[in-house]
């Protein structure tokens, strides 16, 4: 990936060109009303702010997790930022997607609400998520990783393809891709040890009047839960994403120069301005996947889908394709 290609990348995507191209849709934040999908038991009325945090026993490890929409068909398993726990994903895309999928959430071994320490490795948070994955009996499922999330899908598709049917990639890139790596402000910001709303919004949202309200009701939606944030990702375990991070951090371990094997249909998007992981990372991962699709969206940044989280789960409902319930 040569230095004017990238800069060419840049302005069009800036310019609108390539979203324009991929994504025909308008250039204002949508922040349409939650709906109220179908998903279980009690949260049936309210769906993924009053979902039940469950545990499941793995190895002598609990994992929590969340179930929403009916069990049947393939499983979207969605797997967390940097820093991110189960509290982070937007409940109006979470519902959205939960009409026609079953939805589960969880906090890998370490993070949050779960138990056991987080690893220091890259191959291992992609075993810890594969165990969870099998002891909920699933002989395949679907994957969405957002950010880190998305280095460990990759990973997680890379050890164990027979598990992954098809993989969404978002927010996300390779690990190190020339001329597009993390800068020294998104790392400052994104390893303080509280962020402030502030913090996020600069990470996830793009600078701009109609990305930033949308970032703002992105966080008052997720607040709308009781026990949200009642755990945070602590330092041990963010340090611990870290290193793992750095497994696939250069140009040598880059994951560029494995993910060609990776034979499933696979979905990348990222905004059009990422300020954490910049969005050319996106187009080199899937130009390197023989089976990627690449959709850019507008006037957004590295949280775009909590920023369109009904025109992306649309995305998401069309790419998983003809076992969506109807």
């Amino acid at each position: 990936m040569n230095s004017s290609r990238i800069t060419s990348f840049r302005r069009a995507i800036r310019a609108g060109l390539i979203s324009t191209a991929l994504l025909p849709i308008p250039t204002t934040a949508t922040l349409a009303t939650p709906t109220n999908p179908v998903s279980q038991n009690q949260a049936a009325a309210c769906g993924a702010i009053c979902a039940k945090t469950q545990t499941l026993d793995v190895g002598g490890i609990d994992y929590a997790y969340r179930s929403l929409g009916a069990p049947s068909g393939t499983p979207l398993i969605l797997l967390n930022r940097f820093r991110g726990t189960m509290d982070e994903w937007d409940p109006e895309f979470l519902d959205y997607v939960a009409t026609r999928r079953q939805v589960i959430i969880f906090d890998n071994v370490g993070v949050a609400r779960s138990g056991g320490e987080a690893p220091a490795h890259m191959n291992d948070w992609a075993k810890n998520a594969a165990a969870f994955i099998d002891r909920l009996g699933f002989n395949q499922v679907d994957l969405l990783g957002f950010s880190f999330g998305g280095l460990v899908a990759q990973e997680l598709t890379l050890q164990r393809p027979d598990l992954v049917r098809k993989l969404i990639i978002v927010g996300s890139g390779a690990g190190y891709v020339e001329g597009a790596n993390l800068s020294a402000k998104a790392i400052e910001v994104a390893t303080r040890p509280t962020n402030s709303d502030e913090d996020f919004l600069y990470l996830f949202f793009k600078d701009t009047p109609t990305s930033q309200a949308a970032g703002r009701a992105h966080l008052a939606r997720l607040r709308e839960r009781k026990d949200a944030f009642a755990k945070l990702v602590s330092e041990k375990a963010w340090k611990a994403m870290l290193s793992a991070g750095s497994d696939v951090g250069t140009a040598e371990t880059s994951l560029l120069n494995r993910v060609g094997s990776i034979r499933q249909p696979v979905l990348v998007a990222n905004g059009n301005e990422d300020a954490m992981i910049p969005t050319f990372q996106s187009y080199a991962l899937a130009q390197a996947i023989p089976n990627a699709r690449l959709i850019i969206y507008p006037d957004s940044g590295h949280a775009f889908l909590f920023q369109y989280p009904r025109e992306f789960g649309d995305e998401v409902i069309r790419f998983l394709g003809d076992e969506a319930r109807p």
